[in-house]
């Protein structure tokens, strides 16, 4: 049988190549579980955890590839329902594909085994959703929406966790995070839906909601303005209100793509809701750790469907002939198809990087707040690594949503030019993948917001720092070693673009923020690449051509950085035209 696991060689890599060992060792507590016996499932050691997150991922490629897969053109087409009373029917395969998740007990993929959870790290359900959406983009806005589990698990009282959390781990519950509003989009701190307390002291919100992923689900996590002096992000809340007839939904979007997924216009009148955590930090630091862990689920969301579009487009140019030859002879295509491939393993080594270094962040936190060392010099280490995996993990996470969406976008792109006609037709799911792809770059925050993001880490250390670690892997190979010293001379460069920016004032930093970004992630990715090369021939050529090409893109960037042209600020209406009237 199929398996969207076992099938994809360079996930299977990277499950052996990255340090998972340490990283189960400190999300299982050291084992003390399996030795006292307290927790059913609790794995022995880290080589017994590592067989359990293996056959996890490929009891996910199995449910992807025999259930998931096989549906995906038919929830494209069929969608979702807005009944007249203001509540949504999933489409029947969406709720088939919900069900085999559920019966495969896969929806409790992050959550404690105490409520019923699987307790894997983030870098695991990260593999997982890349492979869900493969499979079916749209079906892992909802898998992957498990981090409205994990935000009660983290700020929510004791209560409210042993209410809900079981339900989401058997499945019989969705959620969604109801952010956006029709006047505040990205801008969060202009959020105006108001939270206020009757005279029972019942917490009642009251408002819309807009572009709502899911917002039919049982669960509704809600940022509200609790302060109604307070205008700012200071004012904000975060609120549990469970979908009842006070919460309508007055409008279904009628999308581009990811049909299966539905997006809601909510309309609360007065709903009772339960507070999560404490007044006021809503949206710092719940809500934005809710996103931070978002956008590292739509990076693994863009992988998927950049493997999807690059498969099909790989399988047409062996098979389709032109001109007596498979396509995929034609130098042009050759180079089309390899550069697609590479850009995928890019992508996908930031993204790991990422969620592994947010898991080894998260779970120093959990030690600091729950068991922190009675040793003083561990106290102290453990508190310092907490600042270090903080900064690293605040530029890796928007680097990896921003550079995995724009991946995805131009993979899936060149998948329908491999294709040619072919692609534009709906014979093959080349145009579906276009389709689902265009989303990735602007939810959750839209590449250019993640730039801006990015860049500040790039400007203040965290690059470098992140470089400086990557440089102390020992490399006793001759051609892996000039490619290190070209990665060298790429962090130098960037080093002095920083600089000359830095120089220039905020607005400069944010103009030319994609060079930076872009520059930075070449020079980073570059040394992932050289780490893999060790442990892999293949990987050999793919560092050779993924640091050739991208340096030199990297020198481009930075002649342009090092320019100081600010055109499109300073000349905007010269050089954009007036605007349009019609």
């Amino acid at each position: 049988m199929a398996n969207f696991f076992t099938d994809n060689e360079d996930i299977r890599f990277l499950f052996g190549h990255l340090d998972l060992a340490e990283i189960a060792t400190v999300q299982e507590d050291h084992f003390v579980h399996a030795d006292a016996n307290a927790l059913d499932g609790a794995p022995l050691d880290a080589g017994d955890a590592l067989d359990n997150y293996r056959r996890i991922l490929s009891i996910v490629g199995d449910v992807a590839a025999n259930h998931v897969a096989p549906r995906a053109d038919a929830v494209d087409e069929e969608g979702n329902t807005l009944n007249p009373d203001g509540t949504v029917t999933l489409g029947e395969k969406v709720r088939q594909n919900l069900k085999v998740l559920a019966q495969a007990e896969l929806m409790g993929f992050t959550l404690p085994r105490k409520y019923g959870g699987l307790n894997c790290p983030n870098v695991i359900y990260t593999m997982a959703n890349e492979i869900i959406s493969r499979a079916d983009a749209s079906l892992m806005n909802l898998f992957g929406l498990q981090g409205i589990a994990e935000t009660i698990n983290a700020f929510a009282d004791e209560q409210i966790k042993n209410q809900y959390l079981p339900d989401f781990a058997r499945g019989l519950l969705t959620g969604a995070m109801v952010l956006t509003e029709p006047d505040a989009g990205s801008d969060l701190q202009a959020v105006s839906l108001r939270a206020w307390q009757d005279s029972d002291g019942q917490w009642r919100l009251t408002g819309v909601k807009r572009f709502i992923t899911n917002g039919c689900g049982e669960i509704l996590l809600t940022l509200a303005r609790s302060e109604p002096q307070s205008r700012d992000g200071r004012g904000l809340s975060l609120f549990l209100a469970e979908r009842s007839a006070r919460i309508r939904v007055r409008h279904l979007e009628e999308k581009l793509g990811i049909h299966g997924s539905p997006t809601c216009e909510l309309v609360y009148d007065d709903a009772p809701a339960k507070l999560i955590g404490e007044r006021q930090r809503g949206l710092v630091p719940y809500v934005m750790s809710l996103m931070n862990g978002a956008r590292v689920g739509i990076a693994a969301q863009s992988l998927g469907i950049a493997e999807a579009a690059f498969r099909v487009a790989r399988r047409y140019a062996q098979t389709r002939k032109q001109f007596g030859v498979a396509i995929e002879k034609l130098p042009a295509v050759a180079e089309m198809v390899t550069d697609m491939k590479i850009a995928i393993e890019a992508a996908r080594a930031l993204t790991y990087e990422t969620s592994r270094v947010c898991d080894l962040e998260n779970n120093n936190l959990r030690i600091l707040e729950t068991n922190p060392p009675s040793d003083a010099e561990e106290l102290k280490r453990r508190k310092g690594d907490a600042r270090v995996w903080k900064r690293l993990a605040g530029m890796l996470t928007p680097m990896s949503k921003y550079y995995a969406s724009e991946m995805c976008v131009k993979v899936a792109s060149d998948a329908i030019q491999v294709l040619g006609g072919s692609g534009y037709m709906k014979d093959y799911p080349a145009e579906r993948h276009l389709r689902d792809a265009r989303i990735t770059t602007i939810y959750e925050g839209t590449s250019q917001l993640q730039i801006v993001a990015a860049v500040r880490g790039v400007c203040s250390g965290a690059f470098e720092k992140a470089v400086d670690a990557y440089e102390q892997f020992q490399v006793n190979d001759e051609p892996l070693s000039a490619l290190r010293q070209k990665l060298t001379e790429g962090k130098q460069l960037v080093l002095k673009a920083v600089q000359f920016v830095k120089d220039r004032g905020p607005d400069y930093m944010d103009l030319h923020g994609r060079r930076l970004v872009d520059s930075a992630i070449a020079v980073m990715v570059g040394h992932l690449f050289v780490k893999q090369a060790t442990a892999s021939q293949r990987k050999r050529a793919v560092a050779r051509r993924f640091i050739e090409t991208q340096l030199s893109a990297v020198r481009r960037d930075v002649d342009l950085v090092l320019s100081g042209d600010r055109s499109p600020l300073d000349d905007y209406v010269t050089l954009a035209g007036a605007a349009p009237t019609a």
